[in-house]
């Protein structure tokens, strides 16, 4: 029994001397590319603000009502930036310190939902950035620019509420990205049942609706355009679940006859 725990605490104490080690490593990585991130921060500033500088405008610009916006903006872009390229390290190390304890088959099914993740989120990302943000700009512009004889009204945007909006957007999406990949997880470790899924269709709405309004700015146009590709893809993700679930049963089927 003595042995047993010096084996045990022996064990634990590995196991939290990796897990300091890899917080280590993160943290410096992090740090490091955050500075390096603010140093070519207004780079990222034009990067962002490109879907804005294709609208029709003669002389784009932003404004900045406070001394110390700029330096907002600049601070949310860097952080911003660091979380999105130290993302894939933090998961290396994560999948570094978790694998070593899964067996073959967990191995596999962790590596394909890795694939999956990053395949989803790169796909869903640019299409957001090249697609979805000129058309939402381009919208909200033509509905704050109106020019009438009596009045007259021109959009004068901020720079930090352009940027917060539109790493709000990309944040969103990148959300609204993973769901699939979560659902099909639940699905293929069978924690939840195709059945299941197509009972609960209506929580799975209220689920949407409850993300959205956590995710997005009190507006119910922001909000209903993120409702509808959350639960579009917790439809595919049903629909693909129900394809898996019919693929497992003919290959219970053929095993059965076979045996």
């Amino acid at each position: 029994m003595y042995v047993n725990l010096r084996i045990m605490n022996s064990v634990l104490k590995m196991i939290i001397e990796e897990a300091r080690i890899r917080f280590l490593w993160i943290f410096i990585c992090f740090v490091f590319t955050l500075l390096t991130c603010y140093c070519f921060s207004e780079e990222f500033v034009f990067l962002l603000a490109k879907p804005f500088l294709v609208l029709r405008i003669e002389k784009p610009s932003f404004i900045c009502t406070q001394m110390t916006e700029a330096l907002k903006t600049y601070m949310q872009i860097s952080l911003s930036f660091a979380l999105f390229f130290c993302f894939p390290f933090f998961s290396y190390q994560i999948w570094c310190f978790v694998i070593p304890s899964c067996y073959k088959t967990q191995r596999v099914q962790w590596t394909k939902l890795f694939y999956l993740s990053v395949i989803s989120f790169l796909l869903v990302f640019f299409l957001i950035y090249y697609c979805v943000v000129p058309i939402i700009w381009n919208f909200l512009f033509t509905l704050n620019t109106t020019s009438t004889n009596l009045l007259h009204i021109q959009l004068q945007p901020k720079i930090y509420d352009y940027i917060l909006l539109t790493v709000r957007i990309l944040f969103v999406s990148s959300i609204c990205s993973q769901v699939p990949v979560f659902m099909i997880f639940l699905i293929e470790s069978k924690r939840i049942s195709v059945k299941t899924c197509i009972k609960n269709r209506r929580s799975f709405l209220f689920f949407s609706v409850l993300i959205a309004a956590f995710l997005t700015p009190p507006d119910i146009w922001f909000q209903f355009l993120c409702v509808l590709p959350i639960y579009g893809v917790i439809e595919l993700a049903i629909f693909y679940a129900f394809i898996w679930q019919i693929s497992q049963d003919k290959i219970a089927d053929r095993s059965n006859m076979e045996t």
